[in-house]
C-alpha cells in the first residue's frame, strides 16, 4: 500500500464529534500525571515505599490513555482492543511474577 493510499485511508475514518476537545482534555491529564509522577519520583525521601508503585501506576493510566484515545483504539473494533489489552496483561503478569520471585521470594541478602 503506497503512503499515498494510506493517507487517503487515514482521512476517510471518522473521528469522534467534540474529538478536539477530548484530546485537549486528555492532554491536561497527562501533563497532570507528568506532574504527579516528577514529584512521586522527588519526594522519594517522603513517599517511602509508596513512591514506586505510584510511579508504576500513574504511567500505566498514562499509557492506556494515550493508547485508546490518541491511537483511537477506544473507537475501533473490540478486537483490536483485545489483541492488545491480552499481551499487556501477559507481560504485567511476568513481570509482576519476576518481581516477587526476586524480591519477596529469593530476595539478595
Amino acid at each position: 500500500m503506497s503512503s499515498e493510499s494510506r493517507e487517503i485511508m487515514h482521512d476517510q475514518h471518522s473521528h469522534p464529534v467534540g474529538a478536539t476537545r477530548t484530546y485537549w482534555i486528555i492532554g491536561v491529564i497527562l501533563i497532570l500525571a507528568t506532574g504527579v509522577e516528577v514529584g512521586a519520583y522527588a519526594g522519594g525521601e517522603v513517599l517511602g515505599a509508596l513512591a514506586n508503585p505510584l510511579v508504576l501506576a500513574v504511567s500505566a493510566a498514562k499509557f492506556i490513555l494515550v493508547v485508546m484515545f490518541f491511537m483511537h483504539l477506544k473507537y475501533d473494533s473490540k478486537v483490536f482492543t483485545g489483541v492488545f489489552l491480552f499481551p499487556m496483561a501477559l507481560a504485567t503478569l511476568v513481570i509482576g511474577g519476576l518481581w516477587l520471585l526476586y524480591h519477596v521470594v529469593h530476595p539478595l541478602r
